[in-house]
């Protein structure tokens, strides 16, 4: 609870306790008065009015893109650092700085999909998207939803299958195209980055990787462009980073400066790989 509720509580017991001694009433008389009923009703709509401000800090959304204005009302998987579920928020207040800075943390998955001829498929995110807006990164990125068939975990199956959702809903890959079932787990990450003073990121990130050739008709909202890269091309592409000459998402950086070349080059042999186990901190 905040400070400032515990504070409106320690005030609530002291002039409590200052009616009882200078009116001599017991307790029962204490809880018919109205003055104190009165009183009850005002002190606890103040804590509840503390305790939204906390968590629902009043951010202006007026000059940010309509679409994704309405996306930010999904409600998202509350984590703990274990990944251990804890409740659900709004991604909104998910990728609020404000809340990330006091520990907010919630689930979140990367798609790596490839063609037949092993070439990885980007994406670069639209100027309308709130975090990271223009910057290019894995074929695709997002949250499973506080709903029961995206909270299944066993296996992965919820993550997995909002998966499948987002690459329908952003690159217009047909449902049947990509199925869950299709989809291999590899492990987790636990990253935390700034997009701007208000939005950011803090999420423990499940990556799934896919082989498998796609139609694709992308959303102009989601996705400013898109391309197939080989390694080599993804190296020069990062070497420009480097160099401030585009832009890339910083969990796609993290992930590409540790494990994916490793995990590209053994396509054929990603169990190996696999550990659900341990969370990697980035």
């Amino acid at each position: 609870m905040a400070p400032a509720v515990w504070a409106v509580l320690r005030s609530v017991t002291r002039q409590g306790a200052a009616v009882l001694k200078s009116n001599g009433f017991d307790g029962a008389a204490l809880l018919r008065s109205r003055c104190v009923n009165t009183f009850t009703r005002d002190t606890f709509s103040q804590v509840r009015h503390l305790g939204s401000a906390s968590t629902m800090p009043e951010i202006n959304t007026d000059h940010l893109d309509e679409k994704q204005v309405q996306l930010l009302s999904e409600m998202c998987i509350l984590i703990d650092e274990n990944d251990q579920k804890i409740g659900a928020d709004t991604k909104k207040n998910c990728h609020l700085n404000s809340n990330i800075d006091k520990g907010l943390l919630h689930r979140a998955f990367s798609v790596f999909l490839f063609n037949s001829e092993e070439k990885l498929l980007l994406q670069q995110r639209s100027d309308a998207k709130i975090t990271f807006p223009g910057c290019f990164t894995n074929t695709c990125c997002s949250h499973p939803l506080h709903t029961d068939s995206e909270l299944e975990e066993k296996d992965a199956l919820g993550v997995r299958r909002a998966a499948q959702r987002r690459l329908g809903a952003e690159l217009g890959i047909p449902l049947e195209q990509v199925t869950p079932e299709e989809m291999t787990y590899l492990t987790r990450i636990h990253y935390k980055a700034q997009s701007d003073g208000v939005w950011g990121e803090h999420e423990i990130d499940y990556i799934l990787f896919v082989q498998k050739d796609v139609d694709l008709s992308p959303d102009p909202n989601e996705i400013k462009s898109h391309c197939y890269v080989s390694k080599e091309e993804l190296k020069a592409m990062l070497e420009k980073a480097k160099r401030k000459e585009l832009e890339v998402t910083p969990w796609f950086s993290l992930i590409a400066d540790t494990f994916l070349f490793k995990w590209w080059d053994n396509m054929h042999n990603l169990k190996q790989f696999m550990d659900h186990n341990n969370i990697h901190r980035m």
